[in-house]
C-alpha cells in the first residue's frame, strides 16, 4: 500500500490516452468518446473537457440539463455544467470496479435536452501497482518421507495479487536450501510454485526444514509477499496417490437443483493398507464462495452442487482438489476441476426509458423523436438478444440505433387530438431464448392541442320567421357554433358581416352579442314594407392564428293584422265612404244595385274581408254577398216601399283582433223614365270617374309590378345559394274570388305554404303556429297554368315559384275583364 502515495504523487502526469469520435446514424446520438485514467487518481481530477470534444456549446449546458444518466455505480464521475469538464467525483479503485477483468472499461451515457441528444463515453481505468502479493496462509506445513526420491515435486500455495497485466505476480523465489529447489509451472493463466526435492532427506540429521517462499509482482518497483514453509521429514511411505486426470472438465447448466452430482474425481495409491487409503479435500486457497457453491465427499471424491449456480455471476468455476493417503507420512496429489456453467434463459429483458416527452403537439411532424429507450438482458448469446415491438394501431414506431439494444420512439404519422387525445404505448421486449421471455413497459403520452378546427354551426343556412312589429332592442334569434379544439382554441366570438350591398341598410339595424351569439334588432320591421332579407354571422375562435366560419340567416317577416280595411267604393268627393245609387222601381229580384269595394294591406286571414249589413231600412228588400260585397234586390218593389233606403255596410278582416270599416249607400227608387235620364247623366259621370280610377289603378299596378320584378330577382339569387333541403320557394296561388286580396305562397323543404286572401282552395290546411294566416297546400305541379276569369272580378296568377298578387274586383265598365301578371 505504500505505492499508493507514490502513484498519487504522479497524478498530475497522466493524460487522456485516446479520444475517439464515432459518428452515429441514430437520431439524437452524435458521438462516442474514450478516455483513459489511472486508478486511485485524486478526487476532482479532470478526465477531459467532454463538451469541447463533443462540440457542444458550453453556455447552453445548464439549459439543456447536460448530465450523466447511467453507467456509474456510486457516482465516480460528474460533469461540470459550467465548463463541460468531466471530473472524478469519488475515489476509483479498479480492483473493486472490475476485479480481474482487463481492460477495465466504464461506459457512461450522457444526455442533453432541447434538442434531445445522447452521447456515449468509455473510460478505461488503467491499473497501478497498488496491491502487494499475499498468500492465503501465513505458513505452509509439508510432511515428506525420508524415502522420497529426489525430483519429487510438492505444490505450494499460490499468492494472490488483485493487480493485472504487468503488475500481477511474475515470479516466485525460494530461500537458499541444499535439499529443495523451486519449480514454476503454468496452469492456465496462473503460475503455480512447486517445491522440488533436489537431495535425499535424512530425518536423523534434519527432521525439519524452514523455508521462505517469496512472490514478486511485475511493478516498478516490484512488490512482494512471503510464505513460511515448514518441511517435516517423516518416515518412509514412498508411494503417493495419482489422479486419473490432471485436469477434469465438466459442463453444468445454471439453476440446477441443489445436491446435483457434478463429477467424481479418482486417485489411486500403489501402496497397501493405510498408506493406500486416500482422502479428498478442496484446496484451501479457494474463495469462500467456492466452498459455498460445491461440496466434496472426502471418501468417494464426488462433487455435488451446494449453492445456486448463476451464469450471470460466474461463467467458470475452477476447483483445486487435493488427495492424501493415510500413510506415515501421508503422500498427496492434486488436480484441477473446471466447471463451465451453461447459460439458461432465466433473465427477462429490462427496459430503461432514458428520456420521454410526456406531451406531444398534434402538429408534430412524422419522424419527431418522442422517447429514447435502452434494453438490456443479463443472459448471453441468443438468450441475451432482445427484439422490441410496439402495440398495434399506434401512430408511433421504434427505430433501432447503431448501438445494440438502443431504440428511439418516433412519430409514424400525424396526430389528431380531436380523435385521440391520449396514448398508452406498450413496449414489448422479447429475448430469443427458448422459451422466450418478455418484459412490458407502458408509456403515457398526451397529445397537446393546436388550433386546427374552425367553429362549426349545426345548421347552415338558418331560416328565421319573424313577426312584424317586433320590439326594437329585443333579441330575435340566437346562433351557436361549436369548436372541437380546447381552451382558447375553442373560445368562440361572433360578429355580423357588414358589406356594401342592397341589404347593408337593413343589416345596420342588427347587432349580435359577441359572447353568446344573441341577435338583436334595433328597429321594428314592417311586413308591408319588407318581407324578407338575409345576413351572415361569422364565428371566430381565439386560437393563433384564429379560424372562422359563417352562417347565412334568411329572415322572413310574418304578417300581423295591423291594417284596417280601406273603402275604395263608394267614395264621395270629400273622401267619406258614402254613395248614392238610383235604380228603377220596376227592377226584378236579384238586380245588382252596386258593389262595395274595399282593400286591406295585410295578407292571409288578416286581409280576408267579409261584408255584412250593419244597418238597413228594410231587410226584405236588399241582400249583401258577404264575400263579394255585391248588393242585390231580394224582391220587386211595391208602391208602399219607401223611395229612399239607407244601407250601412260593415267591412271587417279576419285577423285575431278584427279591424273594420263602414260604408254608407243611399238607394233611391225612381220611375223608369227618370232612371233612364239619370242613368245617362250618371253613366257619363261614371265614365269620367272610371277613367280617373283606371288611370290611377294602372299607375299603382305598374309600381307594384316593378317592385314585384325586383323582389323576384332578389329571391331567385337567394334561393340559388341555398341547399334544396332548406330552400324556401314561393309557389303559385290557388284560384279564389274576393273583393281585394294579397296572396303569398312559398315552399320550405317538402312543404308548401300560402298566405291567402278571402277564398281558399279546397284541401288547404292551416299550419299550427302560423297566426291563422298561413296555409299548407298539397304539392300540385303542372306544366301549364290556366287563367280563370269570372264575371265582375279577375284573378292574377303566375307561373313563378313566388307570386305577389293584388286583385281588385271592379265593375266591367271600370277595368278590363282580364289581368295577367
Amino acid at each position: 500500500m505504500r505505492q499508493k502515495g507514490q502513484s498519487r504523487g504522479l497524478q498530475g502526469c497522466w493524460v487522456a490516452v485516446c479520444v475517439s469520435l464515432m459518428l452515429g446514424c441514430f437520431p439524437g446520438v452524435s458521438a462516442q468518446i474514450k478516455y483513459s485514467i489511472p486508478e486511485e487518481v485524486k478526487v476532482g481530477s479532470v478526465v477531459g473537457n467532454i463538451a469541447k470534444d463533443l462540440g457542444l456549446d458550453i453556455n447552453t449546458l445548464g439549459e439543456r440539463r447536460f448530465r450523466i444518466v447511467s453507467g456509474i455505480r456510486d457516482g465516480q464521475f460528474e460533469v461540470n455544467q459550467n465548463n463541460g469538464v468531466l471530473y472524478v467525483h469519488q475515489n476509483i479503485d479498479r480492483e473493486t470496479l472490475c476485479e480481474n477483468i482487463s481492460p477495465c472499461l466504464m461506459n457512461l451515457k450522457l444526455v442533453a435536452e432541447n434538442p434531445m441528444e445522447i452521447h456515449y463515453v468509455a473510460i478505461e481505468i488503467s491499473d497501478i501497482n497498488d496491491n502487494t502479493p499475499s498468500f492465503q496462509e501465513n505458513e505452509k506445513k509439508i510432511e515428506i518421507s525420508e524415502s522420497t526420491q529426489p525430483g519429487r515435486r510438492f505444490q505450494l500455495p499460490t499468492a494472490r495479487d488483485p493487480d493485472v497485466a504487468v503488475n500481477t505476480i511474475r515470479v516466485y523465489k525460494l530461500s537458499q536450501n541444499e535439499h529443495f529447489g523451486l519449480q514454476i509451472r503454468d496452469r492456465g493463466n496462473d503460475k503455480v510454485p512447486h517445491l522440488v526435492l533436489q537431495k535425499p532427506l535424512d530425518r536423523e540429521k534434519h527432521n525439519e526444514h524452514k523455508l521462505i517462499l517469496t512472490a514478486l509482482d511485475g511493478g516498478n518497483p516490484p512488490r512482494s509477499g512471503t510464505l513460511n514453509v515448514t518441511v517435516t521429514v517423516l518416515d518412509s511411505n514412498d508411494n503417493h496417490p495419482v489422479f486419473t486426470q490432471e485436469v477434469y472438465s465438466v459442463i453444468l447448466p445454471e439453476n440446477v437443483k441443489l445436491d446435483t452430482r457434478v463429477i467424481t474425481v479418482n486417485a489411486t495409491d500403489q501402496d497397501i493398507g493405510l498408506n493406500a487409503e486416500v482422502e479428498y479435500f478442496l484446496g484451501g486457497e479457494h474463495d469462500s464462495q467456492i466452498h459455498d457453491m460445491f461440496s466434496l465427499d472426502k471418501v468417494s471424491g464426488e462433487i455435488r452442487v451446494k449453492g445456486v449456480i448463476d451464469f450471470e455471476k460466474y461463467e467458470v468455476y475452477k476447483l483445486e482438489i487435493h488427495v492424501n493417503d493415510k500413510g506415515t507420512p501421508p503422500l498427496g496429489a492434486d488436480c484441477t476441476v473446471l466447471i463451465k456453467v451453461l447459460d439458461e434463459n432465466d433473465n427477462k429483458p429490462e427496459i430503461e426509458v432514458t428520456s420521454l416527452s410526456k406531451q406531444v403537439s398534434e402538429s408534430s411532424r412524422p419522424g419527431a423523436v418522442v422517447s429514447l429507450i435502452s434494453v438490456t438482458d443479463q443472459d448471453s448469446g441468443l438468450n441475451g438478444k432482445v427484439i422490441c415491438s410496439l402495440s398495434d394501431n399506434l401512430p408511433f414506431d421504434l427505430k433501432p440505433s447503431f448501438q445494440d439494444n438502443m431504440y428511439s420512439l418516433v412519430l409514424k404519422q400525424h396526430l389528431d387530438r380531436e380523435s385521440v387525445s391520449h396514448y398508452d404505448i406498450t413496449i414489448t421486449a422479447t429475448d430469443s431464448g427458448q422459451p422466450p421471455l418478455s418484459t412490458f413497459k407502458t408509456l403515457s403520452i398526451d397529445v397537446s392541442d393546436t388550433n386546427d378546427n374552425a367553429p362549426q354551426f349545426l345548421y347552415n343556412p338558418i331560416e328565421l320567421y319573424l313577426t312584424e312589429n317586433n320590439v326594437p332592442g329585443n333579441p330575435i334569434y340566437s346562433v351557436s357554433a361549436s369548436d372541437k379544439d380546447l381552451d382558447e382554441n375553442s373560445a368562440v366570438s361572433y360578429h355580423l358581416v357588414r358589406e356594401e350591398g342592397s341589404q347593408s341598410k337593413i343589416i345596420a339595424f342588427l347587432n349580435v352579442n359577441s359572447e353568446n351569439g344573441e341577435i338583436y334588432a334595433l328597429k321594428s320591421f314592417d311586413f308591408e314594407t319588407l318581407k324578407t332579407f338575409q345576413f351572415q354571422v361569422v364565428a371566430t375562435d381565439s386560437g393563433t392564428p384564429s379560424l372562422s366560419s359563417n352562417v347565412t340567416v334568411n329572415v322572413f317577416i310574418l304578417d300581423q293584422n295591423d291594417n284596417a280595411p280601406v273603402i275604395l267604393y263608394p267614395l264621395s268627393s270629400n273622401g267619406s265612404a258614402e254613395g248614392v245609387e238610383e235604380i228603377p222601381r220596376n227592377v226584378n229580384a236579384g238586380h245588382l244595385v252596386t258593389k262595395v269595394r274595399a282593400y286591406d294591406a295585410d295578407i292571409g286571414y288578416n286581409g280576408w274581408l267579409l261584408f255584412s249589413l250593419q244597418e238597413v231600412t228594410d231587410h226584405s228588400l236588399f241582400g249583401l254577398d258577404r264575400y263579394t260585397g255585391q248588393i242585390r234586390t231580394l224582391r220587386s218593389f211595391t208602391e208602399t216601399d219607401e223611395a229612399e233606403h239607407k244601407l250601412v255596410i260593415l267591412v271587417k278582416d279576419n285577423g285575431n283582433v278584427s279591424l273594420s270599416a263602414t260604408a254608407t249607400v243611399i238607394v233611391k227608387l225612381v220611375e223608369p223614365k227618370e232612371a233612364f235620364a239619370a242613368s245617362d247623366v250618371k253613366s257619363a259621370a261614371k265614365d269620367d270617374e272610371g277613367n280617373d280610377v283606371t288611370f290611377y289603378l294602372m299607375i299603382t299596378l305598374g309600381g307594384v309590378s316593378i317592385l314585384f320584378i325586383i323582389s323576384i330577382i332578389v329571391l331567385i339569387a337567394m334561393q340559388c345559394s341555398k341547399s334544396t333541403e332548406y330552400t324556401s320557394k314561393y309557389l303559385q296561388e290557388t284560384n279564389y274570388d274576393g273583393t281585394l286580396c294579397h296572396s303569398i305562397q312559398y315552399r320550405s323543404g317538402d312543404k308548401r305554404y300560402m298566405l291567402v286572401g278571402p277564398r281558399m282552395s279546397i284541401g288547404s290546411t292551416i299550419v299550427p303556429g302560423s297566426h291563422a294566416n298561413t296555409l299548407m297546400l298539397p304539392d300540385r305541379r303542372r306544366t301549364s297554368e290556366e287563367v280563370r276569369v269570372r264575371k265582375d272580378d279577375f284573378t292574377c296568377m303566375s307561373r313563378k315559384c313566388f307570386t305577389l298578387s293584388i286583385c281588385l274586383n271592379l265593375n266591367s265598365s271600370m277595368v278590363p275583364s282580364r289581368c295577367q301578371q
